[in-house]
């Protein structure tokens, strides 16, 4: 493989290929034995083998025969000779779905590094893309959830 960053940038479509087949083993195939995954909700997983087993238990029910599309790279960059980040951005279908929603798309900063003649991620960001109307709703809702009763 080639220290590029097209190599590097070729990683999410691999990894959104292996994901539609329901491949989770191969979800994670470009990840360093020791890679970090913060995911949208919070949960950060540590080392590829507990982010497998994790991701299997959803594959196998609340995202069973979900499909990952409309990717696209943001932007990617050598930060450094064996470093790189990558950011890419994907919609989610749910099954019976044609479209996703505006809620199911997110975005992935990857920080890739050189090792062992290939590029492999190191840490991934998963973050869920909303609107500034979402967020402004979000936090409407957040701020009326914490008023008391009689704050009329």
């Amino acid at each position: 493989m080639e220290r590029s960053i097209e190599a590097m940038s070729a990683i999410p479509g691999r990894m959104y290929e292996a994901w539609n087949r329901g491949d989770v083993p191969g979800f994670f195939a470009d990840f360093a034995e020791d890679a970090l995954f913060a995911e949208l909700e919070g949960t950060i997983y540590r080392g590829r083998a507990e982010m497998i087993a994790a991701h299997q238990m959803l594959f196998d029910t609340v995202i069973k025969g979900s499909q990952l599309v409309r990717s696209e790279i943001g932007f990617a960059r050598l930060v450094g000779p064996d470093t790189g980040v990558v950011n890419s951005r994907v919609g989610m279908l749910m099954p019976g779905e044609t479209e996703p929603p505006a809620t199911r798309f997110s975005m992935q900063l990857y920080v890739m590094a050189w090792q062992e003649d290939r590029w492999v991620v190191v840490a991934l960001e998963n973050a869920r893309i909303l609107s500034m109307e979402s967020m402004a709703a979000l936090e409407s809702l957040a701020a009326g959830g914490q008023q008391s009763p009689a704050a009329g």
